[in-house]
């Protein structure tokens, strides 16, 4: 059936996120500080990972080069602009907020946090963490009902799920609900988008967006706050850029 990939994936947020919440009942509070660190750092790790992966390259003689710099920062500057005039991350917690209150969670301080953290993650780790598994993953789900590339981005989002959840509480398990739309719209239109997805716009998603996801790993280490939901439309620059390619070849 298409679309059980990402039915699949928001049901595995949900559920590592109630695993998660388990384990807080038995986590202290200084437990709980050093394994922010630990997620945070990892995190890092991984879009610094995937972020050199698309900023280097081997050349034929062994040696390595840069390349791709230029479009990272001016996708940077550009989206983040873009970001902080529309107001996303504020509209993110607004999100959060009024999901804690519709979930009667008002004494948790650490609801909107966990749900927009997580968010980021999952949704920008669609592109980032997982290298393009979400985009790949949710054309071939609806182009060829095949969700078995989602299935393992599933198991990833779930056991990050887990570690936030242990940390920052039940919102994280509401950041199911726009990884649901995001991929569910991608699916819904793969046979529409397929013939405009390169290789080469796949590989600037993929390392621009897991520069972002490097600073959620420090909003996570450090303490908030780099307004990272902010930078998103920053993934807009390359596909308005394959975009132009294409309409003046």
């Amino acid at each position: 059936m298409i679309g059980t990939g990402t039915i699949v994936n928001a049901a595995a947020v949900v559920l590592g996120g109630g695993i998660g919440l388990l384990v807080k009942t038995g986590l202290r509070q200084r437990f709980q500080h050093i394994l922010m660190q630990a997620l945070g750092l990892g995190v890092m790790c991984i879009g610094i990972s995937g972020g050199l992966q698309g900023l280097l390259r081997a050349a034929p003689d062994g040696s390595i080069t840069g390349s791709g710099s230029m479009l990272l920062v001016v996708s940077l500057v550009a989206g983040s602009l873009l970001g902080e005039w529309v107001g996303i991350e504020d509209r993110m917690e607004s999100m959060g907020a009024q999901l804690q209150k519709a979930a009667r969670m008002k004494g948790d301080s650490l609801f909107v946090e966990g749900f927009a953290s997580n968010a980021l993650v999952v949704c920008v780790g669609a592109m980032a963490i997982v290298g393009s598994m979400a985009i790949v993953g949710s054309i071939q789900d609806g182009l060829a009902g095949d969700p078995s590339v989602l299935y393992t981005k599933a198991f990833l989002d779930g056991i990050l799920s887990m570690v936030f959840a242990s940390s920052l509480g039940p919102g994280v398990l509401f950041a199911a609900i726009p990884l649901a739309l995001y991929q569910g719209s991608i699916t819904l239109l793969a046979g529409w988008l397929e013939p405009w997805i390169s290789e080469a716009l796949l590989a600037n998603l993929s390392y621009i967006g897991s520069i972002l996801i490097f600073v959620v790993g420090v909003n996570l280490f450090f303490g908030k706050k780099a307004k990272v939901g902010n930078m998103l439309p920053a993934l807009l620059v390359p596909i308005l850029l394959e975009a132009a390619r294409l309409l003046f070849p």
